[in-house]
């Protein structure tokens, strides 16, 4: 039996900022915080105790890119940024995973991250059609490790251990989190094995604008430029991550289970969120991303398309996911 933890105040105080409205009715409410941050510590929008600790879940990825990156990582942009990414584990995405591994003489036998099937909905359906098994190389999490094992052997650390908090490498992105995020106040496991740290809201915005403004020559400039250059990589086919970072220019993005989202702009500013519920679909969410945006005066067609989330009834809009104001509370 587990001992049962203390709900941050973070959570139960974080105010309504989403109704899902049926026929004029609403239906449900999510709870969330949510922060944009500017290059000069200012933070024009601010909604909830955004200075509070969360766990970032796979929205950490490309800090922890970084921190591979500042000892020794050198991929293609295309590899990088699937180092970033939580993958629909199509086959371009597999590939990727094979490759990352080869430039050190790995195979996929050497990923220690969670089997499981394909995140994508239609490659879950081919793997289970196929009769296939869930395999470490289709879980999302898959090219975060192969980047891990490479570093490994690039500073000839132990690759049997490399999931342990104490290893070299983990130690590494713990003090690449602590250095551009903000401290960390609590250590456990992510979905796929690897350690995961408590940080600020308001700090994981911040690091965001600052991979994002970053100079191309650059470890963070890299990191970015990865990102930008494949958003396939990142996410993948009907993927709310990829679109963002296909429709707006200079835009960085990551997703993360339990409803959250980090996102950064080429001028430095950063946004991230927390739904409380841990809201399993991803409206909720990509409706705060897409009118935090806004909010910060960010303009493109493709943003207005994701902003508009319809609710269906019988195949046709009868409601709508609603994001209550956000730029003037």
């Amino acid at each position: 039996m587990t001992a049962q933890a203390s709900t941050p105040v973070s959570l139960d105080e974080a105010p309504v900022l989403v109704h899902v409205t049926r026929g004029g009715f609403v239906e449900s409410a999510h709870r969330a915080t949510l922060v944009a941050t500017e290059p000069s510590g200012g933070t024009p929008l601010r909604h909830g105790r955004v200075d509070d600790p969360v766990l970032p879940r796979s929205s950490l990825k490309p800090l922890q890119a970084l921190a591979m990156v500042r000892h020794g990582l050198d991929l293609p942009p295309h590899l990088l940024a699937l180092v970033c990414s939580s993958h629909s584990g199509e086959e371009v995405h597999r590939e990727g995973v094979g490759e990352i591994l080869a430039t050190v003489g790995l195979d996929l036998g050497a990923l220690q991250n969670t089997p499981a099937l394909p995140l994508g909905e239609l490659e879950h359906a081919r793997w289970l059609a196929a009769g296939d098994r869930p395999a470490p190389v289709a879980q999302d999490c898959s090219g975060k490790h192969a980047g891990m094992l490479v570093t490994c052997i690039l500073n000839d650390w132990s690759t049997q251990d490399y999931l342990d908090p104490g290893h070299p490498l983990q130690q590494a992105i713990r003090s690449t989190t602590a250095d551009v995020i903000g401290p960390v106040t609590h250590t456990t496991i992510d979905g796929c094995g690897a350690p995961l740290f408590a940080v600020p809201l308001s700090g994981l915005a911040a690091s965001f604008g600052m991979l994002a403004a970053a100079d191309e020559d650059t470890d963070e400039g890299r990191v970015a430029t990865a990102m930008r250059t494949a958003p396939h990589m990142v996410g993948g086919s009907g993927r709310d991550v990829t679109a963002f970072m296909e429709s707006v220019p200079g835009l960085i993005a990551k997703d993360g289970a339990e409803s959250v989202y980090a996102a950064g702009l080429a001028d430095g500013r950063g946004v991230a969120m927390k739904v409380s519920d841990g809201a399993p679909f991803a409206r909720a969410r990509r409706g705060l991303l897409a009118h935090a945006l806004l909010a910060l005066g960010v303009e493109t067609s493709g943003l207005r398309e994701l902003a508009d989330q319809p609710v269906l009834g019988h195949g046709r809009p009868v409601g709508a996911v609603e994001v209550l104001p956000l730029a003037d509370r």
